[in-house]
């Protein structure tokens, strides 16, 4: 049987979790170092993805992360917090915008000294609410340029990008697999790609493989995200909590590309123990994984060769209850 795939998760899985009812918190703070230890309580994982900036010393950081058998896979800056509210890429500020570059430049700078295998962007307040607000050809320009400035200034660093069809902005500029992979093609650069949010896909209406496949066809498959929702928001509940046959189909359309990136949890466990929900993510992908080893993968191209969806469904179910069986 072949290797297990690397885990991951984003290392907000394990930290504080607030909303606009909860404003002090579902649980006490938790510093960045207290996170790392949690995440190497999981005892699967072998990397994380870490907001920047963070508190204690980047030396402090890399021994807490050493210390729990961890790596630093990527770095995300954040361009989305109340400074940037207006916007990042496209804030109407010019020197706001300035900020933002420079911040993500200064993340680039750490994620090389850590070693980590790409920048994340997500620019979530890149956007607008309202019909009128914008002109929508100088938001979609002031972002490919910024992005084009960070690749060309880092050409040995890649950036990912982090699509998401809206929140905190009604409408968010990198929306879609395809919208991101247009942009991307603008921007005429090599290292550009995309992070595909399982759950972002499901929130936007996409069907994931079907947006995995549409990336990978594009060489720009950087990383994955997985979690779960109900479509109508960005939930990020438990991997295969709701979705699970869309979750299998996503790994299987990773697993015929040949894909050898991480298995990367997102999931934001509000009022479940962190460890526990990251343990439990990782037990559905390694169902998963059992699944992708015993899947009839010649009877499944043939049922889809004739567009049989009840023959095709019989396949992927014997797969997984199979494989949900042994474990």
């Amino acid at each position: 049987m072949a290797a297990e795939p690397l885990f991951g998760a984003g290392l907000w899985h394990f930290g504080q979790f607030r909303d606009r009812y909860a404003t002090d918190g579902y649980g006490p703070p938790v510093s960045t170092l207290e996170a790392i230890d949690r995440a190497g309580q999981v005892g699967s994982l072998s990397v994380v993805d870490i907001n920047y900036p963070f508190n204690p010393p980047d030396v402090e950081v890399e021994e807490r992360l050493k210390a729990n058998g961890l790596r630093a896979i990527a770095l995300t800056p954040e361009i989305y917090t109340r400074k940037f509210s207006r916007g990042a890429f496209t804030n109407p500020d010019p020197e706001i915008r300035r900020a933002a570059i420079e911040l993500v430049s200064e993340a680039a700078d750490l994620a090389r000294r850590l070693g980590c295998d790409y920048v994340k962007l997500w620019p979530g307040q890149d956007g607008w609410d309202y019909p009128f607000q914008a002109d929508y050809k100088a938001l979609w320009q002031m972002s490919i340029d910024a992005v084009r400035e960070l690749a060309q200034r880092h050409p040995d660093l890649r950036f990912a990008i982090e699509y998401k069809p809206r929140e905190p902005r009604n409408r968010m500029t990198f929306s879609s697999a395809a919208r991101t992979l247009l942009a991307i093609e603008k921007m005429d650069v090599p290292n550009v790609g995309v992070l595909l949010d399982f759950g972002h896909s499901l929130y936007g209406l996409e069907s994931p493989a079907d947006a995995a496949q549409l990336i990978l066809e594009h060489g720009r498959l950087y990383a994955i995200d997985v979690n779960d929702n109900f479509r109508g928001w960005d939930d990020d509940m438990v991997v295969g909590s709701i979705h699970l046959v869309e979750t299998f189909e996503f790994f299987h359309t990773l697993r015929q590309a040949n894909w050898q990136g991480v298995w990367q949890l997102d999931q934001f466990p509000f009022r479940e123990d962190a460890v526990e929900a990251a343990r439990a993510g990782v037990e559905v992908m390694r169902t998963i994984w059992r699944a992708l080893q015993v899947l009839d993968v010649d009877a499944l191209a043939e049922a889809q060769a004739r567009q049989d969806a009840l023959a095709a469904q019989r396949i992927a179910r014997r797969a997984l209850l199979s494989a949900q069986i042994e474990s």
